[in-house]
């Protein structure tokens, strides 16, 4: 593999840090050589947060990345800050309970999640990050699944009353993004 850049933006409190730091402790459990860098606005809940999390089977010679493979937005001013850098060929995964809008560019593939929407049906509106997350295992299969999967239960696993309603909304996200893209698609 290549090295794989995925940014997470949104509000402090959408569990951007927490989605982002899976995708790096996955990483980690598939052997691969990582680097999570997380980035708070002013105020930790409410305020901007974002984090870049890098992935690679060689060394990583810097963890600042400034156009992503991937970029995953879970609200509109991410939208208007972070849609313009994601790599040409690249991935936009957008919650779409969220952001009504679209992106104009034709040179990446755009993935509209209705995150919130999906993780209110299954129990708990919190559960958006985990959608989001399920969706960018489905479309850029940077990571099995399953391992993801593992290491949710490890990392999230303490909270049970949680625990089913995480798992269920990991793999709806992921077979959302595997019937809109297709497995032969991913990026």
């Amino acid at each position: 593999m290549e090295q794989y850049e995925v940014m997470l933006a949104g509000f402090g409190g959408q569990g951007i840090m927490t989605a982002g730091q899976l995708i790096a402790y996955a990483g980690i459990k598939e052997d691969k050589q990582v680097a999570w860098i997380p980035s708070y606005g002013p105020e930790m809940r409410g305020g901007t947060a974002y984090c870049t999390v890098v992935l690679s089977d060689t060394r990583i010679g810097s963890p600042i990345v400034t156009n992503p493979r991937c970029i995953c937005v879970f609200n509109r001013p991410s939208f208007d800050k972070f849609g313009p850098k994601v790599k040409p060929g690249g991935l936009f995964i957008v919650n779409s309970s969220l952001i009504n809008v679209t992106s104009d560019r034709t040179d990446f593939i755009q993935l509209l999640v209705p995150a919130n929407e999906m993780a209110l049906k299954a129990g708990n509106g919190k559960a958006a990050n985990i959608v989001i997350l399920g969706a960018f295992i489905g479309a850029s299969g940077v990571l099995k699944y399953e391992t993801v999967r593992e290491t949710l239960i490890e990392k999230l696993g303490k909270k049970k009353e949680y625990l089913d309603l995480n798992l269920q909304v990991l793999e709806e996200g992921y077979n959302l993004a595997l019937e809109t893209i297709g497995q032969k698609d991913r990026v």
